[in-house]
This record gives C-alpha cells, sequence and structure tokens, in this order.
C-alpha cells in the first residue's frame, strides 16, 4: 500500500517545496495551510514575508542555494525527498493530520509499500521484554508487515534486530546524516540492506529532546497500529501511543509485572482500552480488517489544491478581521470551525490570519484541527 495519488513534482517545484518547509515557522500544517491558499509553494514563498509581518513579525525564508545544497547531500549517500502524494509516500502517514510534507527516504521504498505496524518500548528495557519485541517483530515480518520503530536503546532496537530480514524502518529525529543513538550506528547500517530510514528534518540536523515527539507522531503515523511492549510513565512510547489513538490507529500493549516500573505505562494502556497482546498473532487478527482499505487522506483536501478565497479586503477592513480572530482565540485549545462561526467570517479568511499569526510565532496548533494564541 502506498501513498500515491498521481502527483509527481519537478525538481523546481520540489525545490520550492523544500526552501518552504525550511522556512523560519513553516511547520506541515502551515504549510499545508500555504500550498491550499496560494495554489503552489512559489507562489506562498513570494506571500510568506508579507504574511508574517501582518502577524508582527519577519521570518526567515530558506534559500534555493540551501534547498539545493540539502537536494545534493541527499543524493550524496543515495537518498531523496519524497512528496505526500507521490508513489513512495506511505498511504497511512499521508493520511494523519500533520504528515510532514517531504519525508528523506534512504534505502528499500518497497518497505514502505507494505501495510506497517509500530513497535515501541523502554530505552532500559528488560532482557525479557527485548526477546519478546525481537521475537514479534519477525513474526509480523513474517505476516506480510513492516515493523516501524525508532532505532532507540531497548525495545525500538530488538524490534529492528527481528525484522531486520523482512525488511523494517527507522524514524529518525535527527537526519538521515545523524542517527541517535551512536551506538546503534552498525544496526543502522544493517536496516538499509532490505529496510529503509526515513526523517522529516535536514540531513545534518543534531536531534534535540523536543525533537523525538515529533519524531513519534511519524512513527505512529506510519503504522495501521502500534505495539507497546514495555514503557514507563511519561515515557516517549506513551507519547507514540498517544499520537497513535488522535491519529485513529489501533493500540496495542504487551502486559508486564506490576512490581516492575519499566511495565507501568503499557499496564495503564491496558486499563484505558488498549487492546492487550501476548502474541503476533494478537496483532495480525486486530489488523486483518484494516488490510483491504487504504486509509483516506487527512486534512483539508488534496495539498496543492488552492481554496481560490476573493480578493484580500481593503487594509481597514482586514485589520478588523484580524482583530475577530483574536478576540475569538485565546489560551485554550479552540476548533478552528468554532473560529468560523463566532468571527462569521469566511473559511479561506480565518485561515489566512491563522497562518499569519503562526508564521508569527503567536499561534500553537493542536491535534482535531484546534489552535490557541501563545
Amino acid at each position: 500500500m502506498n501513498g500515491g495519488a498521481g502527483l509527481h513534482l519537478g525538481d523546481d517545484e520540489r525545490r520550492d517545496w523544500l526552501r518552504l518547509i525550511r522556512s523560519e515557522n513553516v511547520g506541515p500544517v502551515t504549510f499545508r495551510e500555504l500550498l491550499d491558499h496560494f495554489g503552489s509553494a512559489a507562489a506562498a514563498l513570494t506571500a510568506l514575508p508579507r504574511l508574517a509581518e501582518r502577524g508582527g513579525r519577519r521570518v526567515r525564508v530558506a534559500s534555493s542555494a540551501e534547498a539545493e545544497d540539502e537536494m545534493a547531500a541527499l543524493a550524496a549517500i543515495d537518498a531523496r525527498l519524497v512528496a505526500i502524494g507521490e508513489p513512495d509516500y506511505p498511504a497511512w502517514l499521508a493520511a494523519a493530520d500533520g504528515a510532514p510534507p517531504l519525508i528523506a527516504l534512504r534505502g528499500n521504498p518497497a518497505c514502505l509499500a507494505a501495510p506497517m505496524v509500530a513497535v515501541v518500548g523502554s530505552r532500559n528495557a528488560s532482557v525479557v521484554g527485548r526477546k519478546f519485541a525481537a521475537r514479534m517483530a519477525g513474526e509480523l515480518g513474517a505476516a506480510g508487515l513492516t515493523v516501524a520503530s525508532g532505532l532507540a536503546r531497548g525495545i525500538d532496537a530488538a524490534a529492528h534486530e527481528g525484522s531486520l530480514a523482512t525488511g523494517t524502518v527507522a524514524v529518525f529525529a535527527g537526519g538521515l546524516e545523524r542517527p541517535y543513538p551512536p551506538d546503534n550506528l552498525e544496526l543502522a547500517a544493517r536496516i538499509l540492506d532490505r529496510g529503509a530510514h526515513l526523517s522529516e528534518m535536514p540531513i545534518n540536523w543534531q536531534p534535540r529532546g523536543r525533537d523525538f515527539p515529533r519524531r513519534n507522531r511519524i512513527i505512529s503515523g506510519l503504522a495501521m497500529g502500534v505495539v507497546v511492549v514495555e514503557a514507563a510513565e511519561r515515557s516517549g512510547s506513551l507519547i507514540t501511543a498517544r499520537r497513535a489513538a488522535d491519529q485513529g490507529r489501533l493500540v496495542f500493549a504487551v502486559p508486564g509485572s506490576p512490581l516492575d516500573p519499566r511495565a507501568a505505562g503499557s499496564n495503564r494502556l491496558l486499563k484505558e482500552g488498549a487492546t492487550l497482546v501476548t502474541e503476533a498473532e494478537d496483532v495480525i487478527a486486530a489488523l486483518r480488517p484494516m488490510l483491504a482499505g487504504a486509509p483516506a487522506q487527512g486534512g483539508r483536501g488534496r495539498l496543492g489544491e488552492p481554496d481560490r478565497p476573493p480578493p484580500e479586503p481593503p487594509a481597514g477592513a482586514a485589520g478588523d478581521d484580524r482583530r475577530l480572530v483574536l478576540e475569538a482565540l485565546g489560551p485554550s485549545p479552540v476548533a478552528i470551525d468554532e473560529v468560523i462561526r463566532f468571527t462569521g467570517l469566511t473559511p479561506a479568511l480565518v485561515h489566512l490570519v491563522l497562518i499569519e499569526l503562526d508564521l508569527a510565532g503567536r499561534l500553537e496548533r493542536h491535534p482535531g484541527q484546534r489552535v490557541s494564541l501563545i
């Protein structure tokens, strides 16, 4: 299964997409809003400085030279950028809210075309936990499923090890030239024999703490379901499980001893309704009804289809419109549809004001098409 929707970017358009997503304060949702509104990355890049200034600040726009250098560096390691909607972009990730518009791919694209399951868990996992994760990953791979994980120590590494023979996907928190942790470099190299590396970050990006939750949303977005083998309370694995639930994916958990803090989070997932699994067949049986159908695309329509909004109103009226949107927003998340109803403005105009605020660093986006002021 893949995310192909007939899109094939030319070199210039791919460079413009890369420039846009690498520009300051442009995340995946803002990228989609800009393309929906302006119809192309080139047009959005032209409008970007003006939009940000109307929101209250200036932003740095990535240059053509920077984008071309990044694309050349990817090509030098036999990697490339895949755009959402292109045939090699994974269908389940494309259907997730906030999917990266571009992913850097290195390795075998065929493993992205198979249905995927994520296997995640504790970094300081028990010997039994690692053995179980490796065995489950191997059995899932033998059943035709690609196993995705985050290349971390412990359960992630065991899941990759167990599925090397059938192809596994490692999602990086940093760039493709910055695998983390360093002690898994040899494992990362072996993954490329049949599997793939994925990242949404610049090729030489050194991962920081806040990049790992971003990475986790891609792991869960790739997969039809997420299996948590061991997870402590407040662990990254629980973030992945929450992302999976928000994305409409199935959440599985392996029970552990109540006396082992490494199982406290996974046991809590079971109390909250996760599916209990003790063998790979439990996961396969639960996913079987989902294997026949492709997921529906997430977001507001296809990327790059402009809203074709009416001409912008005069400066004074636009100022009034921005004031109305600001009055509708606050520190608590609110649905964008509610902002539209509250203000009485057209959806296109509300989304344009939200883009301005987002570019100015004054807006936070939340799951479920909700926003709040920072």
